[in-house]
C-alpha cells in the first residue's frame, strides 16, 4: 500500500507595487480606472529586457509577471485578475429613488414597482453607458500593449452577463482567447433576501447570452436563493475562496477577466489579502495574484450560518 498523499491548500497573496489600488493612499471613492490606466504604475523594469525603454508600461509588466512565472516552482502560479463590477442596474436605481432603509426592508423584496422590473436587475441606460465606456478603454489600452484577458468569468445574474457583452464584444481580440464566457455560480453578488440577487433560470441565460458558456452542475434554477436568510460575510468569503481555487486548479491561463459585483469582488479582495477597494458601478480593478501549493491541512476558518431577515409589510415611513 503506498502512502496517502500529503494535504494541500492554495494560499493566496496580493503582490503589491504595480497597481494604484493596491496603496493605501488612493482613495477608492471617484476612483476611475478608465482614466488611471486601471492604476498601472509608472515604473522601472528589467533594464535589458527594455534598455532603449520603447515598451510601453503594460508591455514592460506583462514580461514582469512572465519572469515571476518561469522563475516559480511548480508549486506557485502568479495571475492578473481584472474584477469589473457590472454597469448601474434597475436594482440600483430603485434604491436610489427610495432610500436605502425602505429599499432594505421592504422595496427590495418585490419584483419592481410597477413601473420598472429589479428582479435580477438588467442594466439601465446608464449602466450600458458605463459598459461601452470599458469597452472604449479597453480598444484604447489594446493599442498600448495591454494583456487581454485569456479566460473570461461572468456572474449568472443578467446585470453581469450584460456588462461583460457590452464591454467586450466587437475588440479586436486574439482568436486563441475569443470572448466565450464562462457562467460561475459563486461569482455572483453576496446573496441576500433581495430578489436582485436570485438569479433567472439557466435556460434563459443561455437564450439571452447564446455564446455563453456555462461551468459544469450548473443548475437550471437557482440553488442558493433564500427567501428570509442572508449569507453571512464568512460565508460569502468561503464562497470565494473556493471560487478561486476552482479556476486557479483548472485554468492555466495568466491574465483572467471577473464581471462580477460590489460585494463579491470585495469578499474576493479580502481572500486574497488585499488592502479594501469598493467600486463604482462600471469600475474595475486590477490584481496581481501570487497562488502557492502549501503542504499541510488547510487553516480552519469560521465560516457563521446564513442571516435570518425581518422583512417590512409596507415601506416604512420616512
Amino acid at each position: 500500500m503506498g502512502e496517502e498523499p500529503s494535504p494541500e491548500y492554495i494560499k493566496y497573496t496580493t503582490i503589491t507595487g504595480y497597481f494604484q489600488q493596491d496603496d493605501p493612499a488612493t482613495i477608492p471613492d471617484g476612483y476611475d480606472f478608465t482614466t488611471t490606466n486601471f492604476g498601472l504604475i509608472e515604473r522601472a523594469y528589467d533594464a535589458e529586457f527594455d534598455p532603449t525603454h520603447k515598451l510601453t508600461q503594460w508591455e514592460r509588466f506583462a514580461n514582469r509577471v512572465a519572469i515571476y512565472n518561469q522563475e516559480s516552482g511548480d508549486k506557485v502560479q502568479f495571475k492578473v485578475l481584472y474584477m469589473g463590477r457590472h454597469g448601474e442596474g434597475y436594482h440600483n436605481q430603485a434604491e436610489t429613488l427610495y432610500g436605502t432603509k425602505a429599499w432594505n426592508c421592504y422595496w427590495s423584496m418585490l419584483e419592481g414597482d410597477g413601473t420598472i422590473e429589479w428582479a435580477d436587475a438588467h442594466l439601465n441606460p446608464t449602466g450600458v453607458s458605463q459598459a461601452l465606456k470599458a469597452n472604449a478603454f479597453w480598444a484604447s489600452q489594446i493599442l498600448l500593449g495591454i494583456p487581454l484577458p485569456q479566460s473570461y468569468y461572468t456572474s449568472p445574474l443578467d446585470r453581469c452577463c450584460a456588462t461583460a457583452n457590452l464591454t467586450f464584444s466587437n475588440l479586436p481580440l486574439p482568436s486563441s482567447s475569443p470572448f466565450i464566457p464562462q457562467v460561475k455560480e459563486f461569482l455572483r453578488e453576496g446573496i441576500s433576501v433581495h430578489t436582485c440577487d436570485r438569479r433567472r433560470s439557466k435556460s434563459y441565460i443561455a437564450e439571452r447570452y447564446p455564446e455563453y458558456v456555462f461551468e459544469d452542475g450548473f443548475e437550471e434554477n437557482d440553488p442558493l436563493w433564500r427567501k428570509n436568510e442572508s449569507e453571512s460575510p464568512s460565508a460569502q468569503d468561503e464562497r470565494s475562496k473556493r471560487l478561486l481555487d476552482n479556476i486557479f486548479e483548472n485554468d492555466s491561463n495568466t491574465w483572467i477577466s471577473f464581471s462580477s459585483h460590489s460585494g463579491e469582488i470585495m469578499s474576493l479582495l479580502r481572500v486574497l489579502g488585499h488592502r479594501e477597494f469598493s467600486l463604482g458601478t462600471g469600475q474595475a480593478i486590477a490584481v496581481l495574484v501570487k497562488a502557492e501549493k502549501v503542504r499541510g491541512p488547510e487553516p480552519k476558518r469560521v465560516v457563521e450560518p446564513w442571516i435570518p431577515v425581518e422583512i417590512c409589510d409596507a415601506p416604512p415611513a420616512s
